[in-house]
């Protein structure tokens, strides 16, 4: 059976020294369809697009550096705690999207508290473009060839050249479509229902959706962490655990406030 190659160059183009990667542009194209889902959020809300700019600022800051140290500490400690000026390396590669998750939320409870907004508000807001951005990070990943799947003989099967030369699972593609199936049924949620009145049930639902699509998916993806081969689970699926049960308490609660109205 013949199984499609996937060799994309992971370079965009060069100039001398000088490269753009497609990672990169993946990345900032991530950002900027965040900025301007956002930006139709506040305005649907009559919201000061001037407050947003400062938030976003935050959210980035948040999603880089947690996503590195997230790499860094969750993925590889030893090496990294041995070599602690190797975390601000971000060149070499190697971010984590639970620490980017975990980096982003902790931003916007900061600037939460800083403008005296509330929480759970903005972070039923940031859910929407968040399934966007991660969409476009594993395409990034597609693009370099990274984050593959176990050997396999389904027909959907492809080889990935810059591995090795065997039939793998997607799975980047599976978790950029998931994501990307995630955006529009929290669009819709926001757009068509009443429950965007219900404070944290959005973030949950998108807690809840994306965890448990990561869950499944880690069971035919190549494991990551180089201590991972002694666990049951992957760090990947350990880590989605904490988040899920989170969103099971959002989702939860978001009802009962609603019935105590």
């Amino acid at each position: 059976m013949e199984h499609f190659v996937w060799n994309a160059d992971p370079v965009l183009f060069s100039f001398g020294s000088f490269s753009i990667h497609w990672y990169g542009v993946f990345f900032a194209t991530a950002i900027l369809s965040g900025f301007q889902i956002m930006n139709f959020i506040y305005r649907h809300e009559n919201k000061s697009i001037k407050q947003l700019e400062t938030l976003q600022i935050y959210i980035v800051i948040g999603i880089v550096v947690g996503a590195r140290l997230g790499h860094c500490l969750f993925y590889d400690p030893a090496y990294y705690l041995s070599n602690p000026l190797k975390i601000l390396a971000v060149n070499e590669g190697g971010l984590a999207s639970h620490g980017g998750g975990l980096g982003a939320i902790l931003a916007t409870f900061i600037y939460a508290k800083k403008d005296k907004i509330d929480f759970l508000y903005l972070l039923d807001r940031l859910a929407i473009p968040t399934a966007a951005f991660a969409f476009f990070v594993r395409m990034g990943n597609l693009m370099n060839s990274e984050i593959v799947g176990h050997e396999t003989t389904v027909s959907w099967g492809v080889v990935f050249p810059r591995v090795d030369d065997l039939v793998r699972h997607p799975t980047q593609v599976y978790e950029a479509l998931s994501y990307f199936i995630i955006f529009f049924l929290l669009s819709a949620i926001y757009l068509y229902t009443k429950k965007a009145q219900n404070r944290g049930y959005i973030f949950g639902v998108f807690l809840l959706t994306v965890f448990s699509a990561r869950i499944v998916i880690e069971f035919v993806k190549v494991k990551q962490a180089a201590y991972e081969n002694i666990l049951a689970m992957s760090t990947g699926q350990l880590l989605s655990i904490p988040f899920m049960l989170v969103a099971i308490y959002l989702i939860v609660s978001s009802y009962k406030r609603v019935a105590k109205k």
